[in-house]
Parts: structure tokens; C-alpha cells; sequence
């Protein structure tokens, strides 16, 4: 799925990219990456398409999402600590 496909699907839901990324706990740099790219990832692409489909219907996919309580991944940065003896 191109990245402008999967633009028009956002506007299909009614929501913006950063609720999309806060909805799933991904970070909106990562999604906008694939902008550059021009295409977004097989599972991204899988995700949006159902939310266009339960939107469709009706159904409140928001809260069955948000009821998986997902958390959102972060990088640990820096370089650890190693004891030297």
C-alpha cells in the first residue's frame, strides 16, 4: 500500500496520524518515515484496512483497540554500564 493510499484511508476514519500512532503506540516519526519511502509496511497496511472495514460497519474499533491496553515501545539510548574489574 502506498503511503498516499494509506493517507486517504486515515481521512476513510476520520482520524489524523498522530491519533493513528497514539491508537496503535507507535511513534509518528516511524509512520511519517514511510513517506519517504512511498509505501508503508505489510502490517500497517493490514491494520488501516481493517479499521477502514469495521469503520464501515459501524463497529467502535477504537475501543477494542484501546482495551488491549498496548504499550508503547521506547528506546533505551546511550551505551550501558559494564563493570570492569
Amino acid at each position: 500500500m502506498t503511503f498516499i493510499e494509506f493517507k486517504k484511508h486515515l481521512l476513510d476514519i476520520e482520524m489524523t496520524l498522530p491519533g493513528f500512532c497514539n491508537l496503535i503506540k507507535v511513534s509518528d516519526k516511524n509512520i511519517q518515515s514511510y513517506k519517504k519511502k512511498g509505501h508503508v509496511p505489510n502490517a500497517i497496511a493490514a491494520v488501516i484496512t481493517c479499521f477502514v472495514a469495521l469503520h464501515e460497519n459501524n463497529v467502535d474499533f477504537k475501543n477494542l483497540i484501546e482495551d488491549l491496553k498496548l504499550k508503547k515501545k521506547t528506546k533505551k539510548g546511550g551505551f550501558s554500564k559494564k563493570n570492569l574489574k
